[in-house]
């Protein structure tokens, strides 16, 4: 590694445990040089992580220091074992060479989004950063709703960009919209949100607490730009009266997509509607059955018919299993 670094330039500047920091006087040297490492690694038992940045760090009696730096460590110690990043100040200037844009993320002490691009076609894991999505993780296990979840995501990746699930509440609603958006976290660069709104109660707070969430300072339409983004927004129905706000953000961002959760429609140009049914019925003893760690049973199947098949219902009804059987369970509800 550092033959090779020397032969395109690269000057040694530190060692840290076991990384390397080298200063190239050009971009296209130090990208030489990690194609060359890389392509000689490719069959051994070491492979690494190599990131590349442009900037102007300082100089000081102890090397190179600054933001510059910094940044580069970060961008490197995203990646993985033979995969070679660069910021988008490197990638600016590669000229000719293949890169795959790994779209935007965000990095441990780095303010914002930042654009990450790959060196080479090669495939990997996702990029070890904070990530471009804050999407809730539920505790509880994903059960049925395979039919639902391929339409939604059907409707979202056909060009929707306006698209509301609607149902009564404890239909399941916010849970599937969770697993679409985590599904489509790979197709959109700039990041998959979700956006609790359940908490507000007046309309004109709907647009801030979007920009709070993403970080937006100079305005949420400008912030967003053209960048290809989906928001999960979840329980919009008692601030409805945002719809003419959200209905002015997709018009002024062309790549944006919003997907809501509301129990009633906000009537807007380019909504699609879909309507989240009850659990399938065998579905929904699936789901009590998990949740109880129970066996299939008679009283089970009438107690999640009296209970509709709603998720939520189901979920409150198992949680009681632990003092009380399901034929019990079927005696008391009401």
């Amino acid at each position: 590694m550092r033959e090779t670094c020397s032969a395109h330039g690269g000057v040694e500047v530190d060692t840290q445990g076991d990384a390397f920091f080298f200063a190239f006087s050009s971009a296209s040297g130090a990208m030489a040089a990690a194609r060359t490492i890389t392509e000689a690694l490719v069959d051994g038992l070491i492979h690494l992580r190599i990131g590349l940045h442009t900037g102007a760090p300082l100089v000081t009696e102890e090397g190179y220091v600054g933001d510059d730096v910094h940044f580069a460590a970060r961008v490197a110690a995203s990646g993985h074992g033979g995969q070679v990043l660069l910021s988008k100040s490197t990638s600016e200037l590669a000229a000719g060479l293949s890169l795959i844009d790994l779209g935007e993320h965000r990095l441990k002490d780095i303010d914002g989004a930042v654009s990450i691009y790959q060196l080479g076609n090669k495939r990997f894991p996702p990029l070890k950063t904070i990530s471009n999505t804050n999407l809730p993780r539920p505790a509880s296990s994903f059960v049925g709703r395979e039919r639902e979840l391929s339409e939604v995501l059907a409707i979202l990746q056909s060009g929707s960009r306006l698209l509301t699930l609607t149902g009564s509440g404890g239909s399941g609603k916010t849970r599937l919209a969770v697993e679409a958006a985590a599904a489509l976290v790979p197709s959109y660069k700039a990041g998959v949100f979700w956006v609790g709104l359940a908490s507000l109660r007046e309309s004109s707070l709907v647009m801030e607490t979007i920009a709070q969430t993403l970080g937006a300072k100079d305005g949420l339409a400008e912030y967003i730009g053209g960048r290809r983004m989906l928001l999960l927004l979840d329980n919009l129905e008692q601030v409805i009266e945002a719809a003419g706000e959200l209905s002015s953000l997709l018009g002024a961002c062309p790549d944006l997509t919003l997907l809501c959760t509301s129990r009633e429609l906000l009537r807007i140009q380019g909504e699609v509607r879909y309507a989240v049914p009850p659990l399938a019925s065998s579905e929904a003893v699936a789901l009590f059955c998990e949740r109880s760690a129970l066996e299939p049973s008679g009283e089970i199947a009438e107690l999640c018919d009296r209970l509709d098949d709603l998720p939520l219902a189901l979920e409150l009804a198992a949680a009681r299993t632990s003092v009380l059987s399901p034929a019990q369970i079927l005696e008391r509800v009401s």
